[in-house]
């Protein structure tokens, strides 16, 4: 009986040839035991990960003060330091300390429009995360005023669905909610030539979106105020929806229904730019609150089984 004799070399080469056809397991078994979740960081503003892609959605947490201060908008009883007040021709400060203070990681950043309550602080975090910013052509501007790179910057007007490997993203044209007394739609846009610093006042609208993000088998709906175009939502059916919650709500007609009837009764429903984002983090919030107990009731009536999470600050909503 002849043994087959196996040089090193030759053992060797069928390791390496096997190794190069073994199928990746451990990389699929941490894709698919990632959970994504979801935090709140006040205003619009969300940080949605699997603990590898970070993606930032309108993410202002400088929460400046507009006007004459109140006893709302007073500093706390631990701040040390009084807050400025702003007004419309006054340029935008973001608060560096606050943003370090809670964000330290961004791939991307998605903007819904270019009020100053939505992109104000996109520049900071963009050039200190190295972050792609996904936005209008007014949300382009700003960004380049401030010194983002073109190749960080994705310009969109909606109706794009692109596909980043991590995740992907589907762009869906929207409309701006009420504003005051304001009932037109507003054209104004962000001149290409305009130049930062900019004054609050020139954070103009520039068009309004939605986005749905495909992420690790979730498919997270986005709204940035409270508005949509019902035929652009159709067929998206996410299982999570984070939709507009503050009082203009109500101008718009049947907006829990019509929602949540169009993307097919999601799951879960968080709620979003519902606070009083003029005050600090730590400020109390119980008349909003007490608002959001309306906007649950009008969402569980249109849709009942739908689970309505209430976020808090910076408090991971981790998704099974």
């Amino acid at each position: 009986m002849k043994r087959t004799i196996f040089t090193f070399p030759f053992i060797i080469l069928i390791i390496l040839f096997a190794s190069h056809f073994k199928p990746h397991e451990h990389h699929y078994s941490a894709t698919k035991e990632s959970k994504v979740t979801i935090t709140y960081l006040g205003t619009a503003g969300w940080e949605i990960t699997d603990g590898r892609t970070t993606i930032l959605v309108d993410p202002y947490l400088s929460r400046i003060q507009r006007g004459e201060p109140d006893s709302a908008s007073l500093p706390s009883e631990d701040s040390k330091q009084s807050r400025k007040i702003f007004a419309d021709n006054d340029f935008a400060e973001s608060d560096t300390a606050i943003i370090n203070q809670h964000v330290s990681k961004a791939d991307y950043i998605l903007a819904h429009h270019s009020h100053r309550d939505h992109i104000m602080d996109i520049p900071y975090i963009a050039l200190k995360t190295g972050a792609i910013v996904i936005g209008t052509e007014s949300t382009a501007n700003i960004m380049t005023a401030y010194g983002i790179p073109e190749i960080k910057i994705i310009t969109v007007k909606g109706g794009e669905d692109y596909d980043f490997g991590t995740f992907s993203l589907k762009v869906i044209p929207s409309l701006h909610s009420p504003l005051d007394q304001k009932r037109h739609f507003d054209s104004r846009n962000v001149p290409k030539d305009v130049k930062a610093p900019l004054r609050l006042s020139e954070f103009v609208e520039g068009g309004s979106l939605n986005f749905l993000i495909r992420f690790n088998g979730h498919k997270i709906f986005t709204s940035g105020s409270m508005n949509y175009i019902e035929n652009e939502l159709k067929g998206l059916r996410p299982d999570v929806a984070i939709v507009g919650a503050a009082p203009s709500r109500h101008e718009i007609y049947d907006y829990a229904g019509r929602l949540m009837r169009v993307l097919n009764y999601p799951a879960i429903v968080l709620p979003t730019h519902w606070d009083n984002f003029s005050v600090p983090f730590d400020a109390p919030q119980d008349e909003r609150l007490e608002q959001l107990k309306t906007f649950s009731q009008e969402i569980t009536k249109a849709s009942p089984k739908t689970k309505i999470i209430i976020p808090k600050y910076f408090k991971p909503v981790v998704l099974d």
